[in-house]
């Protein structure tokens, strides 16, 4: 029999592996609508002339841009290769081991 411990430890296990997903993934969306709201407001300014010169706009200019753009590029980037080499194949991986492990320490009354 095994104990309750080792079952809370593998539960626990798993929704840590979870939540990073999630956490990831959301932060990812969070910068995205941020990188969009950032776009719009570098067009409207450089190429329709809105006068967006109040404090956080005033700094958008190309060179911004350009960083930006490298760094949502870069994360989108590591973001869909990490699930995609992390994905259903590694947890299903991940519970195959956590299972045989479970067997190998569990002992018959």
């Amino acid at each position: 029999m095994e104990t309750n411990c080792n079952n809370e430890r593998e539960k626990l296990e798993f929704e840590q592996i979870f939540r990073r997903k999630v956490v990831r993934l959301r932060s990812f969306y969070i910068h995205a609508l941020m990188f969009a709201a950032g776009l719009t407001a570098f067009v409207l300014k450089e190429y329709y002339g809105a006068p967006l010169n109040f404090f956080p706009l005033n700094f958008l200019n190309d060179v911004v841009m350009v960083i930006w753009s490298s760094v949502f590029v870069c994360s989108a980037i590591d973001l869909f290769v990490s699930f995609k080499i992390l994905g259903n194949e590694w947890e299903e991986r991940k519970l195959k081991s956590i299972l045989e492990k479970r067997q190998k320490k569990q002992k018959w009354v």
